[in-house]
């Protein structure tokens, strides 16, 4: 069998054809490096209708960490996707779904683990960083709490995905009536691929 072997070359080529098929030139410079991640992640370059990033979202989110500010994680996924070594010297990535109140929580509420999670973000909420891949519930919980007059996170990156309440959640974010720096992808496509690989595009150590 004939295939590409070398990592470089496969890299280099994989965002070649990218270069090809999608024009990116609508979106603002610091957008273009995020637009073309995601669409690697998921191999479909039809998304780009679909992506909503607004301007300020790259330079929100830099700054927010670099100040020592939390990333706020929805699932241990996407946890382990995210490039830590690449984020600002000492950012925490901090994911609570797996914490035992989220349980307890979730069961006596009647609502979803993700969900509950997400109410254990409030003392930490405060000017961080948050990136949803996984949970519609988390995105819905995140917002109702910023509605209920939390302090608000410097910017939201979410990516949740499925059938029932991704598309609506991702609807409600991009809607924006916080004025919230945000990335989200309309519909149901999405998934922890999707979400690491906004943040890594922010802090990549080099460009595609």
């Amino acid at each position: 069998m004939h295939y590409l072997k070398d990592p470089d070359a496969i890299y280099a080529r994989s965002f070649a054809i990218i270069g090809e098929e999608v024009d990116l030139s609508g979106l603002a410079a610091p957008l273009r490096p995020v637009a073309l991640r995601l669409i690697h992640a998921c191999g479909m370059t039809d998304i780009l209708s679909d992506l909503r990033l607004t301007d300020s979202v790259v330079p929100a989110v830099r700054t927010a960490l670099a100040r020592g500010r939390p990333l706020l994680v929805d699932c241990e996924m996407l946890k382990a996707a995210i490039i830590a070594r690449h984020l600002p010297a000492g950012t925490e990535i901090v994911c609570t779904l797996n914490h035992p109140e989220a349980a307890e929580r979730g069961r006596r509420l009647g609502i979803t683990r993700s969900g509950a999670a997400v109410d254990l973000w409030k003392p930490r909420l405060d000017g961080a960083v948050v990136c949803i891949g996984n949970a519609p519930t988390a995105l819905f919980t995140l917002l109702e709490m910023i509605d209920s007059g939390v302090p608000k996170p410097a910017a939201i990156i979410a990516f949740p995905v499925g059938f029932v309440g991704a598309a609506e959640a991702k609807a409600e974010l991009a809607a924006n009536p916080r004025g919230l720096p945000f990335a989200t992808l309309l519909g149901r496509r999405g998934g922890s691929a999707m979400a690491a690989a906004a943040v890594n595009a922010i802090f990549a150590e080099r460009e595609p």
